[in-house]
């Protein structure tokens, strides 16, 4: 399913924002667009940094999001956010979109590690992350998903990430959470009544040679090797507190800054 097939709902927002980061730590292109406000700011190491700031109540219902992350060869980006990211009802009931894509060229190295997405209770969301590495590209990439506010009920939020590397499907899921996702989606078998879910992935030339071996990672959390060079964590957790701290352990042991 394509997000960017739907058509804008009356009243809502468009907005692009795009990024291109150069191995000489420069950023050619950074340009901010409606609620999306890229910033530069200082960075850990080698790393040129990107911070995402809210200028507004964003997504909304019938808002077409989107943001595209260019790491040409050799360079190095980091990009995070300001705060987290909470999808809310509109006045239409249309769904909003937020499309991420990202393209790591030769040598380069993205560390996307943005804050949560919050999905408020009455709130429509379709998100789609792609994301294109050469074939000796690095990336660290984190999505953390709370489903509705405290004390309240979650909107629906369907989400898919596709990646792909030297041109080859490396990964390709798509998850949905509340009101609109399939029967069973609480049960047992899936979220057993968390409301924060999420997952790592690191991609890593050295995973061909040396890949990592399946394990738990306390009592909600598992780390899979995948077919090519790298490894994906899944996680549920209670609230989102709960979540950061099994997610940053593991990326602490998979891909340390």
């Amino acid at each position: 399913m394509s997000a960017t097939a739907l058509a804008p709902a009356a009243g809502s927002l468009t907005a692009h924002a795009r990024i291109v980061a150069a191995p000489d730590g420069s950023l050619p292109v950074l340009e901010s667009d409606g609620p999306l406000a890229l910033r530069r700011t200082r960075g850990p190491g080698p790393y040129t940094r990107v911070t995402v700031v809210g200028a507004m109540s964003a997504p909304l219902g019938g808002d077409r999001l989107a943001l595209t992350a260019e790491v040409r060869d050799g360079a190095r980006l980091l990009v995070d956010s300001a705060a987290a990211t909470v999808a809310l009802p509109g006045r239409g009931g249309a769904p909003a979109t937020y499309d991420v894509t990202l393209a790591v060229g030769a040598g380069a190295v993205l560390r996307w590690l943005p804050e949560q997405l919050v999905s408020a209770a009455g709130s429509r969301l379709r998100t789609r992350t792609t994301v294109d590495l050469a074939a000796d590209a690095r990336l660290v990439l984190r999505e953390e998903q709370i489903l509705g506010r405290h004390g309240e009920e979650p909107g629906s939020l369907l989400g898919r990430l596709t990646v792909r590397r030297a041109g080859r499907p490396l990964l390709d899921q798509e998850l949905a959470h509340g009101p609109a996702a399939p029967d069973g989606w609480d049960g047992p078998a899936v979220l057993a009544g968390h409301r924060a879910v999420g997952q790592l992935l690191v991609v890593e030339p050295g995973f061909a040679e040396e890949p990592v071996e399946p394990r738990l990672l306390g009592e909600h959390a598992v780390l899979v090797p995948l077919a090519g060079p790298a490894a994906l964590v899944t996680a549920v957790a209670p609230d989102a507190l709960a979540l950061r701290r099994l997610l940053d352990e593991a990326l602490r042991r998979l891909a340390p800054a």
